[in-house]
């Protein structure tokens, strides 16, 4: 009729024409799916690497936070050592943090776990449903970090520590928790909260009634 075409939607223009980063960023999520599945080889019975999967659970509950948690609770409630409680206080700081952050990131991003994962996880709470970022990677990152920083140790032991938490977070993406992103950006992050932890280290002098009650 001659009558002008009326513009196309919004949303319709911006599938027409996406932009470069969009593309990127779509084919990066693709290539980044493809890869976490294809390194998934422990995330069934059935998988390429199936029989390994009981030795790969293991090392899910190396990294998981309740261990880390009580086992460092009950270290400070034994403690008799000013410093090592001194210690022992900021771990526990640090593992809370590192609870509260993955916490708080899953819920924001609401990423889904990849659809190769079993839910048989090592006791899990509301958010675990979600797959970014990898509190395993984030907490085996600053855990590392803090225990190479506050330890003595002879050398092939820092090595180890070091090895666990490249294995930690390797082996979230061989039984199928997470894909590849999930674990590098856990990685950064666990990385990151160590420095906040360090900013606002506590010490008798920065907050005395709390090592009072020790």
């Amino acid at each position: 009729s001659g009558a002008a075409a009326a513009p196309l939607p919004e949303e319709d223009c911006m599938k027409l024409n996406p932009s470069f980063v969009g593309i990127a960023l779509s084919s990066l999520l693709a290539i980044d799916l493809w890869a976490s599945k294809r390194l998934g080889v422990c995330a069934g019975e059935g998988s390429a690497w199936g029989s390994a999967r009981p030795l790969m659970k293991v090392i899910e509950v190396s990294g998981h936070g309740i261990p880390w948690l009580l086992g460092t609770f009950y270290g400070l409630c034994q403690s008799d050592s000013s410093a090592a409680r001194e210690v022992l206080l900021n771990l526990l700081f640090a593992l809370l943090l590192d609870l509260v952050m993955v916490a708080v990131v899953k819920g924001l991003v609401k990423r889904p776990r990849p659809t190769h994962n079993k839910m048989d996880m090592f006791v899990t709470i509301s958010v675990d449903k979600y797959s970014f970022p990898s509190g395993h990677a984030t907490r085996a990152a600053l855990v590392c970090r803090f225990v190479l920083r506050h330890l003595v140790l002879a050398v092939p032991l820092r090595v180890l520590v070091v090895l666990w938490a490249l294995i930690v977070s390797i082996s979230r993406v061989m039984l199928g928790r997470h894909n590849m992103t999930d674990v590098l950006f856990g990685l950064l992050l666990g990385y990151a909260l160590y420095g906040v932890v360090e900013h606002c280290w506590l010490s008798p002098a920065t907050v005395p009634a709390l090592f009072a009650l020790w």
